[in-house]
């Protein structure tokens, strides 16, 4: 026994020492060999992919510097898409907050008792965070939805009141990459919204009084901010009836339940009440179902919302009949397509986007991440520019303004890009969130007449193209690249300056600096004569400085840049 038990240990310590052997022989040889190298440096992007970057830039951003197209094409697009996802929102508010808090201490007298400060810090606030913030694709959706979402400063409520819009907006940058049902609700719980399409202290019917609940905001939530006018398929054309008629989606029936819907919601906040004549912009309306109408309503589709529902049960069952009608995917898709990609997307395209919506592939309905990939990744916005006649979109001014400021690295001396935005909209008609009504600056299927109309094609932007609108967006081109008046900064604001210098440094070499900028404005589109024609003309200039403005403003003023392809 002694000698099986002595055998087993003697094999145990065999085995140990093997191992040791062994631990110690990969130990030696780890030590002796030298670690592993580094993979290689990928190299760096062509001039294909940086066009290929940029052209997604102007499509997803206000506008990228050079360095971060560089870094786009580096990165990936889908991998800057989750980036950009996973980004924090960075909101208007916080600044207005701080402006108000300046101007109540004094730092603005002596103006302080100005209205005229209040009313430009919902402005000021725009136009820094869309110069310097890192979610630039939220703050470019955001624009986006602003001009389907529609509210407006020229009501007198808003306009006097720094936090109604700049609220709103927070709104539309705090849903932009959730789902699309919980930002039709948001919205229509707004007090900013409530005010310009006059839901807000909507009463109950009173027939003996003559008083019946307003009907605005039924109406246009369904005609601009969910289905559309027209029944459509889901490539977004128009579903016919026997005769061959497209077919309503409501009547003044429904626009009358919906109406109903939204009666008994007025301002919330401390101390609220039915009837508060003082809005409070920081919280969602209330609802006070003493003033909301009680009994069924019809809506859409057949769906019957019961009787003896509390007021927001209500909201949330309208909300839910909006949502879910077949017509919000193919309306709103392609209304994100025209606003981001292209004026006229084909059907296919517009049924892509529609049934990412629709959540065929993720299961989850309305999901903005998943529609805006579908959007921005679609082989038609992908596809290699001008290889399609009807592909492309005209930039409006808003746009064209801003991307320049992105572009050209704007800043200040302590690092606030301050704007009204008035000499903009004085010069080009635009400004965000102040269109001249609910139907926003220009129409989805405006048409100008031409060669465009004569085609079937729509071009939104030409709706705010006028002769004098030309003439303005080169002026302020020329005010801001060769007077340096960047930006209208009121007083006590620094003044705004772009950055050149990486262009001057490569300005001695005339290609070199038409080519760095084609990439930068015009994604690798620079018609071949439209660069001869700037080249013709900076080569005779000696100053580099000079002569890079010169090009800059050429650039900006040629159609290649105007019309995106």
């Amino acid at each position: 026994m002694i000698d099986r038990i002595l055998g087993r240990i003697q094999m145990r310590l065999a085995a140990a020492l093997t191992a040791a052997l062994f631990m110690s022989a990969c130990g030696s040889s780890s030590s002796a060999n030298p670690p592993p190298t580094a993979p290689p440096t990928p190299p760096p992007p062509t001039v294909a992919e940086l066009n290929d970057a940029s052209r997604f830039a102007a499509q997803a951003t206000f506008g990228l510097g050079y360095n971060e197209i560089d870094a786009l094409a580096r990165q990936g697009k889908e991998d800057w898409l989750s980036g950009q996802f996973a980004t924090p929102t960075t909101d208007h508010v916080s600044i207005v907050a701080d402006l108000v808090q300046r101007r109540d201490a004094g730092e603005f007298a002596p103006f302080e008792d100005d209205i005229e400060y209040l009313i430009l810090f919902r402005r000021l606030a725009w136009w820094h965070r869309t110069a310097t913030a890192p979610d630039a694709l939220r703050q470019r959706v955001a624009f986006a939805l602003s001009e389907i979402l529609v509210v407006s400063d020229n009501v007198d409520d808003l306009i006097v009141n720094p936090f109604a819009l700049s609220d709103y907006y927070d709104t539309l940058l705090t849903h932009a990459f959730g789902n699309y049902r919980d930002l039709l609700s948001a919205v229509s719980l707004h007090p900013t919204m409530g005010i310009y399409l006059s839901h807000v202290n909507n009463r109950r019917s009173d027939p003996d009084n003559n008083i019946f609940p307003d009907e605005n905001y039924a109406r246009e939530v369904m005609q601009l901010f969910s289905i559309g006018l027209f029944e459509l398929n889901v490539d977004g054309s128009l579903r016919l009836d026997s005769g061959g008629d497209p077919i309503p989606t409501y009547s003044n029936v429904e626009i009358r339940e919906f109406a109903k819907i939204f009666t008994g919601l007025s301002f919330g906040g401390p101390n609220a009440f039915f009837g508060n004549p003082y809005p409070e912009f920081q919280s969602p309306m209330q609802m006070f179902d003493a003033q909301h109408e009680p009994g069924v309503k019809n809506l859409l589709n057949g769906t019957v919302v019961p009787a003896g529902q509390t007021g927001m049960q209500d909201i949330d069952a309208a909300i839910d009949n909006l949502f879910n009608h077949p017509n919000v995917g193919p309306f709103i898709g392609k209304q994100l397509i025209q606003r981001l990609v292209t004026s006229n997307p084909s059907s296919a395209y517009i049924e892509r986007v529609a049934r990412a919506f629709n959540g065929d592939n993720t299961g989850v309905r309305g999901d903005m991440q998943a529609t805006l990939r579908a959007v921005l990744l679609d082989p038609e916005a992908t596809v290699a520019p001008m290889t399609m006649s009807d592909f492309g979109k005209l930039r409006e001014p808003v746009v064209r303004y801003a991307s320049l400021l992105r572009q050209f690295g704007a800043n200040s001396s302590d690092g606030f890009i301050a704007n009204s935005g008035y000499f903009l909209q004085a010069l080009a008609k635009q400004h965000p969130l102040s269109a001249p009504s609910v139907f926003n600056f220009f129409l989805p299927v405006h048409s100008p007449a031409g060669e465009i109309a004569a085609a079937g094609l729509v071009a939104p932007e030409f709706q705010i193209t006028t002769s004098n609108s030309i003439v303005g967006i080169s002026n302020l081109m020329d005010f801001v690249v060769l007077a340096d008046f960047v930006t209208d900064s009121p007083e006590p604001f620094p003044a705004v300056t772009l950055n050149y210098d990486d262009y001057i440094a490569i300005a001695g070499d005339v290609g070199a600096l038409i080519g760095r900028l084609d990439i930068v404005l015009t994604a690798g589109t620079l018609d071949a004569a439209t660069r001869q024609a700037i080249e013709g003309v900076i080569a005779d200039i000696d100053d580099l400085n000079l002569r890079t403005r010169i090009a800059i403003y050429m650039f900006l003023l040629s159609s290649d840049y105007a019309v995106r392809q």
